[in-house]
């Protein structure tokens, strides 16, 4: 008896809690399918629409993002084609008709190789041709397309962001996708709707600096709807949705020169550069013109490989005799040195192992003759006399210790934003090491042991030098601007906060410049198609195979200076073609020819 109470009340303990499983399973479904399908769990998901997504097969027509262009409007981040755009609906919809063949026709491909795209599409593309370069439209031919009323094929306006040709890849940078990264950084807009696991992040160069900048309101999609067996579904088959608000998405109007930077890139191909970068800049606002990084990446199929994509022309590099500019710059400003003082180099200091490039040494030379045939002896000599304190505050007087880009020290709730991204700091001693040590100082006046400064900012060092030794911040973006043209900020030239050097000093530096072409190691660089002056650079790196970063910084034209260059020439063996000099040299013909067939009128600027 006891027994069967047992049982009883075992069965009836099973069979509440199998009906309250069943209860709480009957409201779960409840509030799933009518209680709060649009805005399900804490994270607010709307089911109603992730059904119906589950049946969309969608592509993007436009990113939304904002537009990057040059100082004259030309897009950086693509422009607007016609195209053909076919999903895998489309292999249902073509069966059993002259479709294909008639698709074919307009076209002008193959029948064959439409067939064998369809087939291979899993997803919603793009017709490109097997090079990869997008099939491009006439209006005509889109028309034709459209015509036909095929499901799944259809002709229209594509803007991709990037172009496999395109330049300056290195300073527009690239987007990715990353769900994580954007709920972190933009929580309200995440909440709201506006962005989702599909929306883009800027990973590198002005797509990652003015990213909250550029992201859009949304993008262009294109979108099918289709049942279980790939058919469209009466009433939902195709939605287009554009973008229509007047005002966003912004765009960036950069200060570099397209035409400048397409032709200093072919100067560097032309070179065969695989390893370095070129800066250019304005001389009359430090604005950066150009710079070229390679090696080069494509941005829409980016690795994991980071050296391919950072741009070197803002990464720290050790800058060889480059930095004997700023033991002179010290010892002419302090008065210390005089320009035609004179020293003696044997071809050895006498201790440390140190010694001049050339073995039997440069004999008596002055200060202006050491720096032309950058002469170790006489600038370890020079360096002594200056300090290590000294050489310090004047590497920081020219920009040489800190990051140059352009800063705006509140910018829409963003504290101190910095336009350039993955800019370094540079360094003349490091951490813990004694500026009064003779051996560490001596190494550190010619550019080597811990010594650190990035292309950019030793092409600003230059401006800094023509300019009286007024030191300017380094300015890649001018405006940012509303969709219909309207300013929504302007970024003013602004000064470093530094001392700079007097204007004595620098007007010595530049006559000092000119004897390094003419009389030192820059003579291969007189035959230019400008007059021009500047410093040449060896820097050793320790590397087994015995290769050196070649450096060149100079400017031209000579009497009315324009433009301040950089080049390196990273990983250069120390034998045969100096690779910067060589680089340098066509960078000059391609602005002296791209500067004769410019017919826009320029403000003239001088100092000094």
């Amino acid at each position: 008896m006891q027994l069967d109470r047992r049982i009883k009340r075992r069965h009836f303990l099973v069979l509440l809690s199998m009906s309250l499983l069943w209860l709480g399973l009957v409201v779960r479904l409840w509030w799933i399918q009518l209680g709060s399908p649009h805005r399900f769990s804490r994270h607010g998901v709307d089911l109603v629409k992730a059904a119906v997504k589950q049946r969309q097969q969608s592509i993007v027509l436009h990113s939304g993002r904002g537009d990057i262009v040059d100082r004259n409007g030309y897009a950086f981040t693509g422009e607007e084609h016609l195209a053909l755009i076919l999903f895998p609906l489309a292999r249902g919809s073509l069966q059993g008709t002259d479709g294909l063949q008639r698709l074919a026709q307009i076209t002008g491909e193959s029948k064959e190789r439409l067939s064998e795209t369809m087939e291979k599409a899993k997803v919603p593309l793009l017709m490109r041709e097997e090079s990869g370069k997008l099939v491009m439209l006439t209006e005509r031919q889109a028309e034709e397309i459209n015509a036909l009323a095929i499901p799944g094929v259809v002709a229209l306006a594509v803007t991709e962001r990037y172009r496999a040709d395109e330049v300056a890849k290195h300073l527009i940078g690239f987007i990715h996708k990353n769900p994580d990264m954007v709920q972190k950084l933009y929580p309200d807009e995440w909440t709201s709707g506006k962005m989702n696991a599909e929306s883009t992040l800027g990973a590198s160069g002005l797509e990652r600096s003015f990213d909250r900048f550029l992201q859009g309101v949304e993008p262009s999609v294109l979108s099918y709807y289709v049942d279980g067996h790939g058919q469209p579904l009466r009433g939902l088959d195709i939605r287009y949705t554009k973008q229509s608000n007047q005002y966003y998405p912004l765009s960036l109007t950069t200060t570099l020169d397209a035409g400048i930077q397409r032709s200093m890139e072919a100067a560097a191909d032309q070179v065969g550069l695989k390893e370095g970068s070129i800066v250019v800049l304005d001389v009359q606002t430090a604005d950066v013109l150009a710079a070229v990084s390679r090696p080069t990446y494509d941005q829409t199929n980016v690795t994991g490989n980071t050296s391919d994509w950072k741009n070197r022309a803002f990464k720290q590099l050790p800058p060889g005799s480059v930095y004997k500019t700023v033991v002179a710059a010290a010892a002419l400003a302090e008065g210390i040195v005089s320009p035609i003082d004179r020293f003696t180099c044997t071809g050895e200091y006498g201790k440390y192992q140190f010694s001049c490039w050339k073995k039997e040494g440069h004999g008596s030379v002055t200060l202006e003759e050491a720096y032309a045939q950058s002469c170790n002896i006489a600038i370890a000599h020079i360096a002594k006399m200056v300090g290590g304190a000294k050489l310090e505050e004047y590497a920081k007087k020219l920009g040489l210790t800190t990051q140059v880009g352009h800063v705006t020290p509140h910018l829409y709730k963003i504290k101190n934003f910095k336009q350039l991204d993955g800019e370094e700091p540079g360094r003349v001693f490091a951490e813990g090491i004694s500026r009064d040590d003779e051996g560490v100082l001596i190494q550190s006046a010619i550019g080597q042991r811990d010594v650190r400064i990035t292309p950019l900012q030793a092409a600003n060092m230059m401006v800094t030098i023509l300019r009286g030794g007024q030191s300017s911040q380094v300015r890649l973006v001018k405006e940012i601007a509303y969709r219909n043209g309207q300013s929504f900020h302007t970024f003013p030239e602004q000064e470093l906060s530094l001392d700079g050097i007097d204007y004595v000093t620098a007007n010595k530096l530049r006559k000092m410049m000119r004897k390094v072409v003419t009389e030192g190691t820059g003579q291969m660089l007189m035959n230019s198609a400008w007059q021009v002056a500047g410093k040449s650079g060896t820097a050793q790196i320790g590397d087994v195979n015995g290769n050196n970063h070649l450096w060149f910084l100079g400017y031209a034209p000579l009497e009315e200076p324009r433009y301040a260059i950089c080049v390196v020439a990273e990983n250069q063996p120390s034998w045969g073609k100096n690779q910067a000099m060589e680089l340098f040299h066509r960078a000059v013909a391609e602005l002296a020819d791209h500067t004769a067939q410019s017919s826009q009128p320029r403000e003239e600027y001088f100092r000094g």
